[in-house]
């Protein structure tokens, strides 16, 4: 894999010549897809992925020449219509193939882009996986739940309705959006900009983080830091007041009211009692 790194970042050094100054059918041009083509695909088989947590150091590690890869793919490939029954589509990258082969539920209206990775025993209802993405195994993507380019998603996670897991795909060196194993959040709740939670966390419905965005303990009121949820935790969107020269606002926050055992599994007709107790719910 060093050596396919090598070629991606030699080919990213020399974009803008290697489109500009050649016919779309050179033999350079052609190597150069083939190249992209690989790097891509090892994400799409799930080889590869453009982030991990480094188990030593419990630290996002961005793998970024794997995302130069993908935004190579969208220099060299060219438009071309995709048809799907009566659907038409035009786009420079194919939709992702063999579900069933790969043990993936697709229900009819959900989409996935080539060079996302969907593991085994996941469920897509009508919802969109973009390039770069990684689902785990045995997770949930709910009705219209959005996963974004590049974001990584654990096994074993619920996505609830209208959810959106937020992509970054430039900045090369920016840190995508990373939802550990065995998490769940609520409809419409959102985790975006490179924001991170922990293994076995809930989030409540409705609620954002970013990376903007702080996190407090209800017990404590310690501030916990931003963008960031603590593992085994249950959180809920909430607001703090701050006080401008136009007068007093209210901004938004992220508060952790429970915190599970480590393992615990999650209880969703207790959990919607304690979310309940907060004024929201799964």
């Amino acid at each position: 894999m060093a050596d396919l790194e090598a070629a991606v970042l030699e080919l990213w050094e020399r974009r803008d010549a290697l489109v500009q100054h050649h016919p779309s059918g050179s033999a350079d041009l052609d190597e150069a897809r083939q190249v992209v083509g690989r790097a891509v695909a090892l994400l799409d088989s799930g080889e590869a992925r453009v982030a991990e947590v480094e188990p030593s150091t419990g630290q996002v590690v961005v793998h970024e020449w794997l995302k130069l890869a993908i935004l190579l793919l969208f220099r060299l490939s060219e438009m071309q219509t995709i048809e799907l029954g009566p659907f038409e589509f035009a786009d420079r990258v194919p939709l992702k193939r063999d579900f069933a082969r790969a043990g993936v539920r697709v229900v009819p209206g959900a989409s996935a882009r080539f060079g996302s990775y969907i593991g085994p025993g996941a469920v897509l209802m009508p919802s969109y996986v973009n390039i770069g993405a990684r689902v785990g195994e045995n997770t949930m993507v709910d009705t219209w739940a959005t996963v974004g380019s590049c974001a990584q998603v654990g096994a074993n996670v619920h996505l609830s309705g209208g959810v959106g897991i937020g992509g970054v795909l430039e900045p090369p060196q920016a840190r995508p959006v990373v939802v550990e194993d065995d998490f769940m959040i609520g409809s419409r709740g959102m985790v975006v900009e490179g924001a991170r939670v922990g293994r076995g966390s809930v989030l409540g419905a409705g609620t954002i983080l970013g990376p903007s965005i702080p996190v407090y303990d209800a017990e404590t009121g310690e501030q916990l830091g931003a963008g960031e949820v603590p593992p085994w935790s249950v959180a809920v969107g909430a607001s703090r007041r701050r006080q401008f020269p136009g007068g007093e606002f209210f901004l938004p926050c992220v508060l952790v009211v429970k915190r599970l055992s480590e393992g615990e599994r999650h209880d969703k007709a207790k959990l919607n009692e304690v979310l309940r107790g907060h004024g929201v719910g799964l």
